[in-house]
């Protein structure tokens, strides 16, 4: 099978040629791991299975045909009216487990039916469809702007079998789309139906990339939408930027939620109330928090006490001070309740064989030559040895002081021999 927003075959995105091996290129994919777990003998499977559409859409229907169907699948379903074609995702036990999940309260007598697996004929009608609602929402948002409606027209669904188109839109109130109505059904000549949903819910339908730099969470496993306020940020030190705070949705980000519980122990060993401290240098406020290393940081509000440096204080030594301002004291600074962590080096820095990154210098230095200084003459000394004529003028000088060493010597000799004491000596 290929994708379904491909008519050619070949994915744009993965590139797999149709084969594909994760599910497909939807959100929200579901891995089956009971896949290969055999039923006990005289067990049922389950008939109720769990079939993806456009996005992140599913829904259950139930195999009253009693048809073999694997994940992957496409088939044809009941819709509201006519026909839809979708993918099955979600089969056997582990639709059970889904079912019990997504929907305690659903009545198997209220679940439609799968009629049969799509034949190509529907699966050319269903890329049609795709193909259409492009062009279809950009057309129903200029109906809408002609209007002047305030919403905003997200995304546009069609009916495998053309008879219906959905349209979800987001608004901040309540909005008269009746002639809105009227004029999309005249212009398509389809059934038109409108779904308000929330700006979360769009940017899950429409997905992309969040600041993180992976998938938005609403697209890919999210499916419950938690309110975040902003008492969340506080209680993680965070700056209450909405511009850092804010997902692509325009709300605070889901991910703030993700971690609360573990500051909201942590928090739990710091002191709460009116945390000023005062002592004989001034009063120190408190500026920040923080919880990993579990420090309090304190600084004078009247610029006494070292200038504006910070004061780490554990939250032990804050009790302390504030239990000495209620009985009516005050300590001489904060300084003094600093406590000095000495951090032990470990014997197993090596362990490796970690090699500093300066080992070889004193080999370089060694191995480093002398400049001549050139106003001694040294680029003229060099210019000389590579002239063939300077070497020979060399080993001539050479030649000629070893000439007037041997004349010295022969005259010095005579003038030995002549001397007379030198005779009397001998």
């Amino acid at each position: 099978m290929s994708c379904t927003n491909c008519g050619d075959g070949t994915p744009n995105g993965c590139k797999n040629n149709g084969t594909c091996s994760s599910g497909g290129c939807n959100k929200l994919e579901v891995y089956d791991w009971l896949a290969n777990v055999a039923l006990p003998n005289g067990q049922a499977p389950y008939d109720i299975i769990e079939v993806r559409f456009k996005n992140s859409r599913k829904s259950f229907f139930k195999n009253t045909n009693n048809l073999s169907l694997q994940a992957g699948d496409v088939v044809v379903v009941e819709g509201s009216p006519g026909t839809d074609i979708g993918v099955v995702s979600v089969t056997g036990e582990l639709a059970r487990i889904q079912v019990k999940k997504k929907a305690p309260k659903l009545k198997p007598s209220e679940v439609r039916g799968i009629k049969s697996t799509a034949s190509q004929d529907d699966i050319d009608r269903w890329i049609k469809a795709r193909s259409l609602e492009k062009e279809v929402m950009y057309k129903s948002r200029t109906l809408a702007v002609n209007l002047s409606l305030q919403m905003k027209i997200s995304d546009v669904e069609y009916q495998g079998d053309l008879s219906k188109a959905t349209f979800y839109y987001t608004a901040e109130g309540r909005v008269d789309f009746r002639q809105l109505i009227r004029d999309l059904a005249g212009e398509f000549k389809v059934r038109i139906e409108m779904k308000q949903i929330g700006s979360r819910q769009e940017s899950a339908r429409l997905g992309g990339i969040g600041s993180c730099g992976r998938e938005l969470c609403c697209s890919t496993w999210l499916t419950d939408f938690r309110s975040v306020s902003t008492s969340a940020a506080r209680y993680q030190q965070l700056s209450l930027n909405p511009q850092k705070l804010a997902g692509q949705c325009g709300k605070l980000k889901c991910c703030l939620n993700y971690e609360l519980d573990m500051y909201l122990d942590a928090l739990k060993a710091f002191p709460k109330g009116d945390l000023k401290l005062r002592t004989e240098k001034g009063t120190a406020m408190h500026v920040k928090t923080d919880v990993f290393k579990k420090e309090m940081w304190y600084a004078y509000d009247d610029g006494k006490g070292g200038g504006s440096s910070l004061v780490p204080l554990k939250p032990e030594r804050v009790r302390e001070i504030i239990r000495q301002n209620k009985d009516g004291k005050k300590p001489f600074d904060l300084a003094d309740f600093i406590e000095t962590v000495e951090v032990e080096k470990p014997d197993y820095t090596n362990v490796v064989g970690q090699d500093d990154l300066n080992r070889f210098e004193h080999i370089f230095k060694k191995k480093k030559k002398k400049r001549p200084n050139k106003s001694r003459g040294g680029g003229k000394q060099k210019e000389g040895n590579n002239n063939p004529n300077a070497k020979n003028k060399s080993k001539n000088s050479s030649n000629n002081n070893k000439r007037r060493n041997n004349n010295n010597n022969k005259n010095q000799q005579r003038s030995n021999n002549q001397n007379p004491r030198n005779k009397k000596n001998d």
